[in-house]
């Protein structure tokens, strides 16, 4: 297969392969790992704070020499209501009580202890530390942030979920659009939090290639070299794979979480607000069928925050049913071989064909 070359001259990289940034999963260790395989390493910073983003793109430099991308999450933060309050205090309720009847002990914070941010701070970390592409998701970019990073020579990849949205992006003067199918795993990238276009992955990249002109990238249910040619042949010029990786050597994953993927069936996989108040695909667990079945969910990021501690908790016991595993509805065998070699027989894989 003859490599789309978009993507690698604009990002300067061997093949127009990006490693997802998967927050909680993905690790400066695995970005430098894509990195050696001439991929596109991702650092999620999510929605850290500065010093914290610093830190971690710090730590990523130390390992490669090679271009890598950081990743922010751009929600808007809901404003603090007495019926938000209200929510609040019962989703705290009905996460307590089930801890409890779970045996864990958890101390789940207040909602005046709960300190969230927005990405404009992380936006000037990414400036000083010299990085050199920005990819988000989430939503969009406000106008003056994209002219503040253009004029320092940021390029910039935003997240679609719809057409609309790319349309958006696009007016906006992205550079780059990354369009996620609904079978990717872990957070969906749409603007709107609670309503989440239900369109599949394949049938939206040739729509948005369709209606767009900037480069597009597409994300979901890649795992070999058939699923990659199928996007290429719809439209995409950039290739993003997340799924792959989660029981790679670089990944965060516990081996207990990673053992848990090996026993993973389709009906397992499933779309939910439960853990973060944003959907998200991942195994479902008891955790997951208690918190849709009370509807006592938080929107993001106060759901986030109140079920961190929770989650702590259970990955310290080696508990899963009270953990977030993110993985995406291609199911396959997951390696556990390092990043450059899962990308390597990737990549292999695609040009065997």
């Amino acid at each position: 297969m003859i490599w789309p070359d978009t993507i690698t001259q604009k990002f300067k990289v061997k093949y127009p392969i990006i490693q997802a940034p998967m927050f909680g999963v993905s690790t400066p260790q695995m970005t430098a790992a894509a990195g050696k395989a001439g991929c596109l390493g991702s650092l999620a910073l999510a929605d850290l704070s500065t010093d914290q983003s610093a830190e971690l793109i710090r730590e990523t430099k130390k390992l490669t020499d090679q271009p890598f991308a950081v990743n922010i999450f751009v929600h808007d933060i809901p404003e603090i209501t007495d019926s938000l309050k209200q929510q609040f205090f019962k989703a705290k309720q009905t996460i307590t009580h089930l801890a409890k009847e779970n045996n864990l002990e958890v101390d789940l914070p207040d909602l005046e202890d709960i300190k969230v941010k927005s990405y404009h701070e992380q936006l000037d970390v990414v400036i000083e530390e010299g990085c050199k592409i920005l990819s988000f998701t989430f939503g969009n970019l406000d106008d003056e942030s994209i002219q503040k990073l253009k004029e320092n020579g940021v390029t910039l990849v935003g997240t679609c979920t719809s057409v609309e949205e790319a349309l958006m992006l696009e007016n906006s003067g992205i550079d780059v659009i990354c369009v996620q199918g609904i079978e990717a795993g872990g957070h969906r990238g749409t603007f709107d939090a609670e309503n989440i276009p239900m369109i599949g992955g394949m049938t939206l990249l040739s729509e948005v290639y369709d209606h767009v002109k900037v480069p597009l990238i597409y994300a979901g249910g890649i795992y070999n070299g058939k699923t990659l040619r199928a996007a290429k042949e719809l439209g995409a010029q950039g290739f993003q794979v997340g799924s792959i990786l989660l029981a790679s050597q670089e990944s965060a994953l516990k081996p207990f979480e990673k053992e848990g993927l090996s026993r993973v069936v389709e009906k397992d996989i499933v779309l939910t607000r439960s853990f973060s108040g944003r959907y998200a695909r991942g195994i479902r667990n008891k955790f997951i069928e208690n918190m849709e079945a009370s509807g006592d969910i938080l929107p993001y990021p106060y759901q986030n925050k109140l079920t961190n501690e929770l989650r702590k908790v259970s990955k310290a016991l080696q508990n899963t049913d009270f953990v977030s595993i993110w993985a995406g509805q291609s199911i396959h065998q997951y390696s556990y071989l390092s990043t450059e070699q899962i990308l390597n027989q990737l990549i292999a894989d695609v040009e065997g064909i």
